[in-house]
């Protein structure tokens, strides 16, 4: 396993971090979700990924579950703060200092710790000022709930107000956490140049586009049984964005790469992220432990500028670039 420094910051974390979005307490059951965290430990993954909104709080208390035993010192647990909760009443959502200040006692109660490596503010909070929210965090570090402070899929002009007033008030904000892969790529043209200049990593998210990068979904063939873009409870309707032919048909034209490095596609894909300096991180996510071994193989890949280029190539003109859709997808209110 390979491990970076997380933003500006003394903390190292695998380059390959082990995520329970749409699988811990949804897809798949509590047993197999152990097995899969107990896979990625024996392959080196110190770093785990979740959020309080996951499966409404029950991904938390099996990543819990699943972390028992374990020297606490020789982990690093995510979790992120933003989303509905429990009744969803008012203030069960957002970044007020209300809701932050419950959630992080809720959080640290379902993981079975006194603390978290990294708070994320899961987007960001139209209806709350930022100087209450970033206060708030302020607090939840001194407190020693968390030791870093995080955030998901802000704009660059959000990450220069937190930083700035996370700088403020003494604390680090040393990560993003968006969506990054070969099809997505709307971070390049200004959030990561903003991140690089504060000191911000990227900890993406779907590396392998939702599972369309591992070419498991051919133009004009059925969709296989049990795969994402078969699933009602979420991930069908994530995926579709990337359900098209001319998308599908250039996934599959990466195929030949991969075999000349001796990878699969998963694994060139999660490499092609994780050959930008500015990720700190690739969360993947898992299914069956298995995958959660094979994905771990991309750790360490050094892509050469040749194969970034034939890459380019490829996949390039189907993917997207559009820094608008960051801003685009940042919630207009708590609810939305």
């Amino acid at each position: 396993m390979e491990f970076r420094y997380l933003g500006n910051s003394g903390l190292k974390v695998s380059a390959i971090t082990y995520g329970n979005w749409l699988t811990h307490g949804s897809q798949v059951e509590n047993a197999t979700a152990i097995e899969c965290v107990r896979a990625a430990l024996d392959a080196g993954i110190t770093s785990f990924d979740t959020a309080d909104v996951y499966a409404n709080t029950v991904a938390e208390k099996v990543l819990g579950r699943a972390l028992k035993g374990e020297r606490r010192a020789s982990v690093e647990i995510f979790t992120k703060v933003f989303g509905p909760t429990g009744p969803k009443g008012p203030n069960d959502s957002g970044l007020s200092r209300k809701h932050i200040m419950e959630s992080i006692d809720g959080s640290l109660r379902r993981l079975k710790t006194d603390y978290v490596d990294l708070y994320q503010a899961h987007r960001y909070d139209v209806e709350t000022p930022l100087e209450e929210t970033m206060q708030a965090f302020a607090d939840v570090v001194r407190q020693g709930k968390a030791l870093y402070i995080g955030v998901s899929e802000w704009t660059a002009d959000q990450l220069r107000a937190g930083h700035a007033l996370a700088s403020e008030l003494g604390i680090q904000l040393i990560s993003n956490q968006p969506q990054y892969s070969m099809l997505w790529r709307v971070i390049e043209a200004e959030v990561e140049p903003v991140s690089r200049e504060l000191g911000i990593s990227q900890i993406v998210w779907s590396p392998i586009a939702q599972g369309v990068l591992t070419g498991k979904y051919a133009p004009g063939a059925p969709l296989p049984e049990g795969s994402r873009a078969t699933d009602d409870k979420g991930g069908a309707n994530m995926i579709k964005r990337f359900m098209r032919d001319d998308v599908l048909t250039a996934v599959q034209g990466l195929r030949p790469i991969a075999d000349e490095l001796g990878l699969d596609l998963a694994q060139l894909s999660i490499a092609w992220v994780l050959r930008n300096s500015n990720v700190a991180s690739a969360i993947i996510g898992a299914s069956r432990p298995s995958q959660v071994t094979s994905n771990v193989a991309a750790a360490g890949v050094v892509l050469s500028a040749e194969t970034q280029s034939r890459i380019d190539t490829v996949i390039g003109h189907v993917a997207e670039y559009d820094p608008a859709r960051t801003r685009e997808s940042s919630p207009k209110s708590r609810e939305s």
